[in-house]
């Protein structure tokens, strides 16, 4: 786990899933994993790849959301990163945007982000000023305020299943055993 902050004495809570803002896949029916993820971290990397994993083998019974949390101290890249994919979300494609970052973490530059919209086939002028707007900086900000306001996220990943964080590891067994039957 990469490490960024320490908590203070507020009053402590996990923001609820909110359907209208977070990015969420998978079954309602389903466990809930919420994860604050920072793109340039590689262990966030790890935790998307065992999400992955889950998601295909639990099929419709996980849900999961993505909640920023770019630890742009330590990772220069993480903050564009993660106004790319809410850029990319803009236009309705901030899933494929997610999977992209993580699987060509090493390239997260400018130009990188820029020739991703024109692999998804976005449109680029759009993609340019959404990124630079205040509304995906305030989506941003919205997460990483909630994940700071729970007191659990010290780092990244940090992981919720069903609103309790998890610290168990990020492999897809360890995972499973925290989701459990």
């Amino acid at each position: 786990m990469t490490f960024n902050a320490i908590p203070d004495d507020r009053q402590l809570a996990l923001a609820p899933l909110d359907e209208e803002a977070d990015h969420v896949r998978g079954s309602p029916a389903g466990r809930l994993i919420i994860e604050y993820g920072d793109y340039q971290c590689p262990y966030s990397r790890q935790a998307f790849h065992a999400i992955e994993q889950i998601e295909r083998q639990l099929g419709g019974n996980m849900r999961f959301a993505f909640r920023h949390f770019p630890l742009a101290g330590i990772h220069p890249h993480a903050l564009a990163a993660a106004a790319a994919a809410e850029a990319a979300a803009r236009q309705g494609r901030f899933w494929d945007m997610h999977e992209l970052l993580f699987h060509r973490q090493k390239a997260l530059g400018d130009g990188d982000l820029r020739g991703y919209i024109t692999q998804l086939g976005l449109d680029l002028a759009a993609f340019d000023q959404d990124r630079a707007s205040t509304a995906v900086a305030d989506r941003i900000r919205r997460d990483v305020d909630s994940g700071l306001a729970s007191g659990q996220v010290l780092g990244t990943p940090t992981l919720f299943i069903d609103g309790v964080v998890h610290r168990g590891g990020y492999d897809p067994p360890t995972l499973l055993a925290a989701l459990g039957p």
